[in-house]
């Protein structure tokens, strides 16, 4: 049987954080060491619109289980500017102790993550009936939790123009591994006002690489990350541009490489930019290729607050189809380790891509392989890594749980061709047993997205983890024949892990979610 908290180390690989359902966990009985950060975006929201959504991303300092978590938002320097409402999924578990105070607290208990958790307590933004162009003002939120520091965020809101930059349709092809092709981007004013300027932020797979850098574009590497037009684009009208791709000679194939594009007005990109660079992530630095122009865009140039009345029609796709073969051989990776009794020894185990193809399973956020290692007799896993969890027979364990025989681990989504990716478990040698073997497997079965399974070398999926005596360390005298001792577990453990990390981080330019599991992260 599969424990509560082993269903969610299996169900939340590439989830960035875990509500849970109050439990008999105690509550915190003296104050915590953990320090948490808040972080909510700056937001610039159109006149004569319902606004925007936004909501606040909390992370700690370690793992935590947070009682009684509550926000309170007062919004008083927006009075008469923005008004502050919860947003339907907040219904109640938000109330308005006051004028311009919203106060939010949690009925249920939450696990956070040092990357992150997004989705708390979403709060409406919306342009009062007097908002004019141009306003702002701080929109002031206090965090604590039971036991914890409470810690202080101010974000600003500000009112501005409404236009509708509307994306060009999405672009679909097929194509083997290192050819060269072009996609259009293309945006659409289909508001009624000039747009004074546009920006498209791009969220493309690895091995979606540029084939040019302009100068008026940021890119990290291959990848292109932005583009920035300062023309204006009038009411009603259409502007297109060609950019040149190379799709990377290891993508995997058959399979897809998948892009995104959202615009942004030039205000709301601020604010992205703000957010990028609160999680020290990167945009990229400007090419020296010459500039990307917009076809038949303006020469004028203007500067203005604006904000996009319709952020659901931002963003289009790039859809291409990697075709022919060109898989990868994964092998398991051993350690031979020496001791005498009594000792520490920490075994590196893992796995190593042979290449070919570089296996990217970002957008699924799902593990590129998954780890069966049987501890050798004689030894005891004293530490074992958060990715890892015992396993006996359909029976699981907590994640990181120490003292089992057999244990199954989990990856992050992306191994590049010629890379490695380990796990370090600290083993006590109980006993010495003359080349006494552990068991390193890969590629095995798990009933969870992800893994791989056309492995181009099976005979390699499989190591040895062998644990021998130092020199003159000789034998402890002990029984023989037996697993060594295990250690006691005790205490009570939440559960609470959240898989993967990859922060889940609102983006509340565009009112969409970034570095998200399904989509590529900005990374720094």
């Amino acid at each position: 049987m599969l424990s509560n908290s082993t269903r969610r180390w299996l169900a939340g690989l590439g989830v960035a954080g875990a509500f849970v359902a109050a439990s008999a966990t105690p509550a915190l009985a003296e104050k915590s060491q953990v320090k948490l950060g808040w972080y909510f975006n700056d937001s610039t929201v159109a006149t004569g619109t319902a606004g925007k959504v936004e909501d606040g991303i909390i992370y700690a300092s370690a793992p935590v289980l947070l009682h009684d978590l509550t926000v309170r938002y007062d919004f008083s320097d927006l009075a008469g500017k923005i008004d502050v409402t919860a947003y339907e999924d907040t219904i109640g578990e938000c109330t308005s102790p006051s004028k311009h105070v919203l106060l939010c607290t949690s009925m249920w208990e939450v696990g956070v993550e040092e990357w992150g958790l997004a989705g708390i307590f979403p709060v409406q933004l919306t342009p009062t009936d007097t908002a004019k162009d141009g306003d702002s003002g701080k929109l002031k939120m206090t965090v604590s939790a039971a036991g914890i520091d409470a810690i202080a965020h101010e974000s600003t809101v500000r009112v501005g123009e409404g236009v509708d930059l509307a994306a060009g349709a999405p672009t679909e092809l097929s194509l083997a591994p290192g050819k060269s092709f072009t996609a259009p981007l293309s945006v659409t004013n289909a508001g009624g006002t000039t747009a004074k300027g546009a920006t498209v932020v791009f969220y493309n797979d690895y091995g979606l690489n540029a084939g040019k850098r302009f100068s008026n574009c940021t890119y990290v590497g291959n990848e292109l990350r932005t583009c920035q037009f300062k023309e204006d684009l009038p009411a009603g009208t259409t502007f297109s541009a060609t950019l040149p791709y190379v799709l990377g000679a290891d993508s995997f194939a058959p399979g897809l490489k998948y892009g995104e594009v959202v615009w942004m007005t030039p205000a709301e990109f601020e604010d992205f930019q703000r957010y990028i660079n609160h999680f020290e992530a990167t945009i990229g630095k400007p090419g020296t290729d010459g500039e990307l122009t917009l076809a038949e865009a303006s020469a004028k140039m203007s500067k203005a607050v604006q904000a996009d009345t319709q952020p659901d029609n931002n963003s289009s796709h790039l859809a291409v189809k990697v075709t022919g073969k060109n898989s990868t051989d994964l092998e398991a990776l051993g350690a031979t380790l020496t001791g005498k009794v009594g000792d520490l020894v920490k075994a590196t185990v893992g796995v190593r891509n042979n290449g070919p193809a570089t296996l990217d399973y970002n957008r699924a956020g799902s593990s590129i392989t998954y780890m069966a290692l049987d501890v050798p007799k004689g030894t005891t896993a004293v530490e074992v890594p958060q990715s890892c969890a015992p396993v006996n027979g359909d029976k699981w364990g907590e994640p990181g749980e120490p003292g089992a025989r057999h244990y199954r681990c989990y990856f992050d989504p992306f191994l590049k061709a010629g890379d490695t990716a380990t796990r370090d478990f600290t083993l006590r040698i109980d006993k010495v047993i003359a080349n006494a073997t552990g068991i390193v497997k890969i590629n095995v079965p798990c009933q969870c997205d992800g893994g791989f399974y056309r492995d181009l070398k099976p005979a390699n999926d499989t190591a040895k983890l062998v644990v021998n005596p130092a020199a003159g360390g000789g034998n402890d005298g002990g029984q023989g024949g037996g697993d060594g001792g295990t250690l006691p577990i005790t205490g009570s453990s939440t559960g609470l892990i959240a898989g993967i990390g990859a922060l889940l981080l609102a983006a509340g330019a565009g009112g969409y979610v970034i570095a998200r599991r399904r989509k590529t992260r900005f990374v720094a």
